[in-house]
């Protein structure tokens, strides 16, 4: 008997992993399920660097982030030979310190946020310092570069191919890159596919004031020039304790052990799915649950949070200014708007609301 050809091996880890797995999990429910989603535009950053001349043997890649997008960074640039500085502040977490000191990176960590911009702007004041100090350097630039929204055209070829027609495509919003990319790529051939993305309170992201969150990998407390606002058609405020119970729900009930991202992502996809039997829905799931065993899937972190014992929420409730949204699950229909737009007709109902009410 011949045996079965076997698929070549991948060149590394990176290459093996990259992609993410398409899973079924509901009628009309599928989710693109990453080991590590900030790998792929690391990756291709990296890519189209070293195309361009950007990025050359003993080149310096400097960036800053406190998550994934480190981690990602930190696994090219060992496998391709390239030192990396990564600023980062007092989110990051010992375990991902320990790997990325282990891949070779140097962690510098901002223990002061800024006046105005929060850590994310400190992180930006300490990268610009650090290019002085290295006159070879490249910096990916994960919020405002081009390449990381472009990267996700291999998913979004991925999903047409595998999945088919896709009516509605959700997933939470950090960057920018995954959600607005993606969607851009499938509204090539479906142009009339519904965006909805995630976040949580408060972020700047969709225009609320910034202050502390305790959901890790959402919210921002700057707006990255990467978020395409005129793509979204409808956006969500997830709390924290909806997001915390359903990242544990994809575990128990789908086997899917991922991070919080991909619990807000799960917990909006399968409300939207539910009410629209007819439609193709498709979640991101960003990345998977390790860095979370000592908090979301913990009980007594939730406990000490107040987040173990609130009650379930259905849906969420609908909101017209994002200011509304603050605390629990909301929505709010954003119509492909602008930022500016979107908050202007805010201002303008809410001045109507209040003539109306004197």
């Amino acid at each position: 008997m011949r045996s079965p050809t076997l698929p070549a091996a991948s060149r590394s880890v990176v290459d093996a992993t990259v992609l993410p797995r398409l899973i079924r999990i509901g009628p009309n429910l599928c989710v693109a399920a990453f080991t590590l989603m900030k790998l792929l535009p690391a990756r291709f950053m990296l890519d189209r660097a070293e195309q361009r001349g950007d990025l050359k043997p003993g080149t310096t890649v400097l960036e800053t982030s406190s998550g994934t997008f480190a981690l990602g960074l930190a696994m090219v640039c060992r496998l391709r030979g390239y030192p990396l500085v990564i600023v980062g502040d007092p989110a990051i977490d010992p375990a991902l310190c320990r790997r990325l000191g282990e891949l070779g990176a140097q962690v510098e960590i901002c223990t002061e946020p800024s006046p105005n911009g929060g850590f994310q702007q400190a992180r930006l004041d300490r990268l610009a310092e650090l290019r002085s100090r290295y006159p070879d350097h490249y910096v990916p630039g994960q919020y405002h570069n081009p390449d990381n929204p472009n990267a996700y055209a291999a998913v979004a070829e991925q999903i047409a191919e595998t999945v088919g027609a896709v009516d509605c495509l959700v997933g939470p919003v950090g960057s920018g890159g995954s959600t607005g990319g993606t969607a851009a790529f499938l509204r090539l051939l479906q142009p009339r596919m519904r965006l909805i993305g995630v976040d949580t309170s408060p972020s700047t992201i969709f225009g609320q004031a910034d202050g502390p969150r305790v959901v890790r990998g959402l919210g921002n407390s700057l707006v990255p020039p990467n978020v395409s606002h005129d793509a979204y058609d409808e956006v969500h405020w997830a709390g924290p304790a909806e997001v915390c119970r359903a990242t544990r729900e994809l575990h128990a009930r789908h086997a899917l052990f991922m991070g919080p991202t991909s619990g807000a992502s799960f917990l909006v996809a399968r409300w939207y799915a539910e009410r629209n039997p007819g439609s193709q829905v498709v979640a991101f799931l960003p990345d998977e649950g390790h860095r979370y065993q000592e908090t979301v899937y913990r009980d007594e972190w939730l406990a000490e949070r107040g987040l173990l014992d609130v009650p379930a929420t259905a849906s969420p409730r609908t909101v017209t200014d994002p200011g509304d949204a603050v605390g629990g699950w909301a929505r709010m229909l954003w119509r492909r708007r602008s930022l500016d737009d979107a908050l202007r007709e805010a201002r303008q109902g809410r001045g109507t609301a209040l003539g109306e009410v004197r």
